[in-house]
């Protein structure tokens, strides 16, 4: 599988105008590729929970807290001082569950309305099982009034929260040294299946949130977000954790079940130009849509015996949108890639510091109330042990500001990392050379004459056979050397979705075979026993231009770059470790880091 009688006056105006458009726009194509070749990499993290939602809110982590911690100050946890065992974060998005923000933490005042019903008393006395209770009744059966408060009393604290919540951000908002996104969780579980968003704004003002509980529809969102839009407030979705959606996040039909039109398509475009690849698990694909990729089973999180993957998966997806594209003209589903760590309120995304900070749990546990039951997630089998260490979202942008980070969000110039700061770059163009990547000035030229990742290749330019991709990147500074870089192809064949799979670029000399069409591995130099490992194989950085072999300039395909790692210890292994016990046998005691770049796509000219 490769995988438009004026007086002489006018006329001379006329003529200023015709020599102006002839002479400042190409200063200014000049100045706008020099601006984009000063893009640098910022990370950061476009989800994370604090006690303001369900979900976390017996946590010490309070918005205030999660932002001096993604900003590597201490803070207090679980009755210690904990600090990020990595640099600080460039930019952070606390995303409090709108639905009840802020209602759980009225529990620490026992005459609080809360307190006084069911729920809150169990939860006041530590009922191990109220949490299956609390998503039964708040997102699956949706019973009135909501876990028994008033809707007026619920929907005055979650007024209040969401002030908090912009104060919060306003406040630790640092141009140029950290930036926050004032944003927010809408939770939707439909028939017990995931249709969250993450909802992000671009300035220092939002309105309330839109909620589930006034639409379960992402449609009615959408609405939402284009009435913002046209108040002033940019503002766009991302849909969480695809992967356990059961087909619904990237469906052939809206929320009534009618066929996805060009209308929709648009809408959908405009309002959701990213998904989330990778979060708690990984949505890129599953082993039965790609069984092909060797590298397709990586941090499921308890889907690996899922029966209908389709469109739950960002890989599938991309082949559905073209799909789609050639009927209603409008591609849906023409997203760019970025990450988040979801819980608990402290980013530190390193698998040495998940079991500590994030989830202080053993790996031999094996339940997890309110999953585990089987109301949410009917397919999924989840352990503790199954979740992944988080992840991040890195964009190239100017400068570390709102205007410049949400502005690459935008155009969909992001990558995602299973939770390492790999750095990369994928540029695709008609007319780059062999020897670009040699040039000093590589970067201007490849945005001058090319679209980076997440933009569209211009039309097909005479004489050129196939597209070509300039390719780097960079190992964590702190981290582990890369094994090899992919490329990663969805295109249409005859009609139907179809992938192919190239190792452009692999560490120690090592050569794809021409029979199998695979690369021997890179090797494995974890140490079980200490869980630790040694940079003595792979390599610091690596890079190539590389040609499709198999270009069809009549068929529609995306192309995005996977950068793997070396093998390193999971953290379910450097718990084990610590817990003086075996490394769980349900999970792989070793794991190859990772990122995706942003698709880019081509579409063949009009007919």
């Amino acid at each position: 599988m490769r995988t438009k009688r004026p007086g002489r006056v006018a006329w001379y105006g006329i003529l200023f105008v015709v020599l102006a458009a002839a002479v400042v726009p190409a200063r200014s194509i000049a100045a706008d590729v020099s601006a984009k070749a000063t893009r640098e990499a910022y990370y950061g993290d476009l989800h994370l929970v604090t006690n303001y939602g369900f979900a976390s809110y017996a946590s010490s982590i309070d918005p205030d807290a999660a932002y001096r911690f993604a900003r590597g100050e201490p803070v207090s946890y679980g009755g210690a001082t904990v600090k990020r065992s990595s640099a600080p974060l460039d930019f952070l998005a606390v995303t409090d569950y709108a639905e009840n923000m802020g209602l759980f933490k009225t529990l620490d005042d026992p005459k609080s309305a809360f307190s006084q019903t069911e729920i809150g008393r169990a939860l006041r006395a530590h009922d191990p099982h109220v949490f299956g209770k609390i998503i039964d009744r708040m997102l699956v059966s949706r019973e009135q009034p909501l876990l028994g408060v008033d809707p007026a009393t619920a929907n005055a604290v979650r007024a209040s929260a969401w002030h908090r919540e912009i104060e919060a951000a306003n406040r630790h908002y640092s141009p140029g040294a950290f930036t926050t996104l004032i944003a927010y969780h809408w939770t939707c579980k439909t028939g017990g299946n995931d249709l969250d968003r993450i909802v992000v704004f671009s300035g220092d003002t939002a309105p309330l949130p839109f909620t589930s509980f006034d639409s379960n529809k992402p449609e009615d969102l959408w609405t939402y977000l284009e009435h913002q839009r046209q108040a002033g407030h940019d503002v766009l979705a991302i849909p969480h954790n695809p992967n356990l959606s059961n087909g619904l996040k990237f469906a052939q039909v809206d929320s009534w079940g009618k066929p996805i039109d060009r209308a929709y398509a648009q809408r959908r475009a405009l309002n959701e130009p990213l998904v989330e690849i990778t979060n708690s698990g990984v949505a890129e694909t599953h082993p039965s849509l790609s069984p092909e990729d060797e590298f397709a089973r990586f941090e499921l999180f308890g889907m690996e015996g899922m029966t209908h993957p389709e469109g739950s998966y960002a890989r599938h997806a991309l082949g559905r949108g073209m799909e789609l594209a050639q009927h209603i003209g409008v591609n849906p589903y023409a997203f760019g890639f970025v990450g988040g760590t979801d819980f608990d309120g402290l980013s530190d995304t390193a698998e040495n510091a998940y079991f500590i900070l994030q989830r202080p749990l053993s790996p031999t546990k094996t339940t997890v109330a309110g999953v585990a039951d089987g109301k949410l997630y009917p397919q999924m089998r989840m352990t503790p042990v199954t979740a992944g260490s988080g992840s991040l979202t890195g964009v190239w942008a100017e400068r570390n500001t709102r205007e410049a980070i949400f502005a690459a969000l935008r155009r969909k110039e992001t990558f995602a990392t299973s939770g390492t700061r790999l750095k990369f770059r994928f540029f695709g163009g008609w007319t780059y050379g062999r020897d670009l990547l040699q040039q000093k000035d590589w970067v201007s030229t490849a945005y001058q004459h090319g679209v980076p990742m997440g933009g569209e290749l211009p039309s097909q330019v005479a004489n050129q056979r196939a597209p070509a991709f300039a390719i780097w990147a960079a190992k964590d500074p702190h981290g582990a050397n890369l094994d090899r870089l992919q490329v990663i192809k969805v295109y249409l064949k005859n009609g139907t979705i179809a992938e192919s799979i190239y190792d452009v670029a692999l560490s120690n000399g090592r050569q794809v075979d021409a029979r199998t069409g695979k690369a021997p591995a890179v090797g494995n130099t974890v140490n079980l026993q200490n869980a630790t490992y040694t940079n003595t194989i792979g390599a610091p950085e690596l890079s190539t231009v590389w040609q499709d072999p198999q270009f069809d300039f009549r068929t529609p395909a995306a192309y995005y770059l996977r950068v793997l790692e070396i093998p390193t210890p999971r953290w379910s292994t450097i718990a084990a470790v610590q817990r003086k016990q075996p490394p769980p046998a349900d999970v792989p005691a070793t794991i190859q880091e990772r990122g995706w770049s942003s698709p880019i796509w081509f579409t063949p000219a009009a007919k």
